[in-house]
């Protein structure tokens, strides 16, 4: 639902407080590329204005009366799937749900403005604009069956949010360290990619580090709902910690993260410095460590996300000899990390979403055997 060339993008702004709504439309007014045509304060009457105003872009409150934000985006993306950016609460609550939305197919969310620190409210501001801009070109797509059985909002009383999978037996196993990485990065769209990604690599593969970007709060529910479902052991990373096989490990969301060799080992640092790209934790941050680190000994995977944060690490990756992957443009929500990656001639495979776990299992496996050769 792109809006046409040289139009503005029409956005409608659903948010229960009167004061919320007012901010959202000043701040997204302000920008010449964009109009707000209409608010509601509840999922009924945005139902109603979506018909009448036929919006580019939703802006939508996780918690409302009368209709929660989760079963009214339910029902949209079902019957009518537009791009939506949800506005959500920095609480634990506010993250399983929003996690809950995004599996639901809304594009990408942030966090309530904060009305008393007026100081932060311009730069709030530019997050917004830039999040509904990459919304309106987004990949939208309707909720099928099986997908809206699968995130099927619970009782509004339970705080555990949408229905969940509950994850395969893990294979016992001894610790060990892992002799390869596996570096993943990702943005807008990216908490359902890597679930994807995840849930298709073996309980024995080498060990996986990510960069999604993400806030604090939210990357460390969202490394609880995966270690819950996937086949390997998922943790948001610290500092110091060993990199094992059949582990991932979650860069916390106000933190980069670094990959370091240690001897024969490979280990988790987290870095406190500046955003880099506007981001912390930085996909590049992590791909240039991998690259230092593990060199052809790595696989770089760049998924779905607005921008270019990812691109040039993951370049630098492939020059020091890594296998690189990249999520096609038709699989995507948005085609900003992978596509300037593969214009900067940095990616050996590119290929849908639902592919690339099987691409990384056959180029890992293919690293193995190659050692196994020269240790021969």
């Amino acid at each position: 639902m792109n809006p046409a060339a040289g139009n503005k993008i029409r956005v409608l702004v659903v948010d229960d407080s009167a004061l919320v709504r007012s901010i959202l439309t000043d701040l997204l007014n302000a920008d010449p590329e964009i109009e707000v045509v209409g608010v509601a304060g509840d999922a009924h009457i945005a139902r109603d204005k979506i018909k009448k105003l036929n919006p580019d872009v939703l802006t939508l409150d996780v918690e409302m009366p009368k209709m929660d934000g989760l079963t009214f985006l339910h029902n949209l993306m079902r019957l009518r799937p537009m791009p939506v950016v949800m506005v959500s609460s920095l609480t634990d609550r506010g993250a399983e749900v929003t996690l809950d939305a995004l599996a639901m197919g809304a594009v990408d969310f942030l966090t309530k403005p904060k009305i008393d620190i007026a100081a932060t409210l311009k730069d709030y501001g530019e997050e917004l604009v830039a999040k509904v801009k990459a919304a309106s070109r987004a990949t939208v797509r309707a909720l099928d069956a099986n997908r809206a059985a699968a995130t099927r909002p619970r009782d509004p009383g339970n705080t555990l949010g949408t229905t969940t999978v509950t994850a395969p037996p893990r294979l016992a196993r001894q610790i060990r360290t892992t002799d390869q990485i596996i570096a993943i990065g990702a943005s807008t769209g990216g908490t359902e990619a890597i679930k994807a990604v995840l849930m298709g690599m073996a309980p024995d593969c080498p060990g996986i580090v990510v960069a999604q970007h993400i806030p604090k709060a939210f990357s460390t529910s969202f490394a609880r709902r995966l270690n819950e479902i996937c086949p390997v052991t998922v943790d948001e990373a610290q500092d110091g910690q060993q990199i094992l096989a059949g582990h991932a490990y979650i860069a916390p969301g106000d933190r980069h993260l670094v990959v370091v060799r240690d001897g024969a080992r490979y280990v988790c640092r987290l870095d406190d410095g500046e955003p880099v790209n506007r981001h912390k934790p930085s996909v590049d941050v992590l791909f240039y460590s991998v690259a230092r680190s593990a060199g052809q000994n790595a696989i770089g995977v760049i998924l779905t996300g607005m921008g270019r944060d990812g691109a040039r690490g993951l370049q630098d990756m492939h020059k020091c000899g890594s296998r690189t992957v990249a999520q096609d443009e038709a699989t995507s929500v948005v085609w900003g990390m992978p596509g300037e990656a593969v214009s900067l001639h940095a990616v050996d495979h590119v290929l849908p979403i639902e592919d690339i776990a099987a691409q990384v299992r056959k180029l890992a496996e293919a690293m193995d055997v190659t050692k196994r050769v020269h240790a021969g």
